[in-house]
C-alpha cells in the first residue's frame, strides 16, 4: 500500500513540475507580446480583465488576474496616469470603487487583443479542440480540489 502512494506522490509531483513548465512557456508568449506592445505583464492583465469583463470592483481585480500581484493599485494608477482607464465609485456602495476602460484603453486593446489571442492560440496549438476541452475540464477540476484543501481555510 505505502509503494503504491509514494508512486502516486512521485506521479503528482511529476505533474505539477509539468504543469509549471508548460505555463510558463505559454506564459512567455503572452508576457513578451505585452512587453513589446509597451506594458508590463500585470498592467496588461489589468487591462485584458477590463476589456473581457467590463468595469470591475478594484478590490476584485487582484483575484481575477492570470498572474499575482500585489501592486494592482499602483498599476491602476499608472493606466489611469495614460488614460488608459478611469476609477468611478459605486452609486450603491461608498466603500467601492470600480475601473473601467476609457474610450482610448478600448480603442488600445481592440488593437492589442486580437494579436494577444493570436499569440496564446499558437502557444496552445499543440492540442486539438477536443484536446483543449479536456484540458479546460481536467485543470478545473485539479484546481478546485486545491482550492477546497487550500490552508488558507478555504476547505
Amino acid at each position: 500500500m505505502i509503494q503504491i502512494e509514494e508512486v502516486d506522490t512521485q506521479m503528482s509531483l511529476h505533474l505539477y513540475r509539468v504543469f509549471a513548465k508548460s505555463f510558463k512557456s505559454v506564459s512567455d508568449h503572452a508576457i513578451t507580446g505585452s512587453k513589446i506592445e509597451g506594458f508590463n505583464p500585470t498592467a496588461f492583465a489589468v487591462m485584458e480583465v477590463l476589456y473581457y469583463k467590463g468595469a470591475q470592483p478594484i478590490q476584485q481585480i487582484g483575484s481575477k488576474l492570470l498572474l499575482q500581484s500585489g501592486n494592482v493599485t499602483y498599476v491602476i494608477d499608472k493606466l489611469e496616469e495614460r488614460g488608459y482607464l478611469v476609477r468611478k465609485p459605486c452609486p450603491t456602495d461608498r466603500r467601492v470603487i470600480f475601473a473601467e476602460l476609457t474610450a482610448d484603453g478600448e480603442h488600445l486593446m481592440n488593437d492589442l487583443y486580437p494579436k494577444y489571442s493570436e499569440r496564446i492560440h499558437r502557444a496552445v496549438s499543440g492540442l486539438n479542440a477536443e484536446e483543449k476541452c479536456q484540458m479546460i475540464s481536467l485543470l478545473k477540476k485539479m484546481g478546485l480540489q486545491a482550492e477546497r484543501l487550500s490552508p488558507s481555510g478555504r476547505k
